[in-house]
């Protein structure tokens, strides 16, 4: 299915499922967000990575507009859906100050290795005691997708966008072993 939606480029990677609070100050983003939160219309943001806009990305919805300032700023939490590809950027849509793209969403199976998953999450701990980080989840080990760990292992913003355009949660689950498993030696030898 393709489909047209507004993009909201930001310099982050965004995961399905994701919470994500934003403060909207340039004019062509309160247009946007005016006009999506009020249709209830969910909108796209492409990861940008070293000043290039992806084609990856996820749509997210505004599940709350928090606080609008006298001077049309506004506060606003989002919340990934699913990822996007883009097939067409467009620039230029008529009264629009926000660009906009046609995109594609790709099959993304959710089904995961609990097995893989577990190492993962045994990687994740080991990781953030030897970083002397206390990070709790939120969920039991098996109930964790890789999009809702990835943002705690230590990725690039690179590795971030690698993980988000594949396209299987067993792909995504050895991609953060692999990780993990590169990444904790090295920290363990420090």
């Amino acid at each position: 299915m393709t489909n047209f939606i507004p993009i909201f480029p930001l310099n982050i990677v965004v995961y399905p499922g994701e919470n994500l609070n934003l403060h909207i100050f340039e004019p062509r983003y309160k247009q946007l967000i005016n006009e999506y939160h009020t249709a209830k219309r969910p909108f796209g943001i492409p990861a940008v990575i070293g000043n290039k806009m992806q084609d990856y990305g996820c749509l997210a919805e505004i599940t709350e507009l928090s606080k609008v300032y006298d001077n049309g700023e506004m506060d606003i939490k989002t919340k990934g859906i699913k990822v996007f590809r883009i097939l067409e950027l467009i620039t230029e849509i008529p009264e629009k100050l926000y660009s906009g793209a046609i995109v594609n969403y790709p099959s993304n199976p959710q089904k995961g290795n609990p097995e893989i998953m577990r190492k993962v999450m045994t990687g994740i701990r080991e990781l953030h005691k030897l970083l002397k980080v206390n990070k709790d989840f939120t969920k039991e080990d098996l109930e964790l997708n890789s999009y809702e760990v990835a943002h705690h292992i230590g990725l690039s913003p690179e590795e971030e966008y690698e993980l988000l355009h594949l396209l299987d949660e067993r792909q995504r689950q050895e991609y953060l072993k692999r990780h993990l498993t590169k990444v904790l030696p090295m920290l363990a030898g420090m």
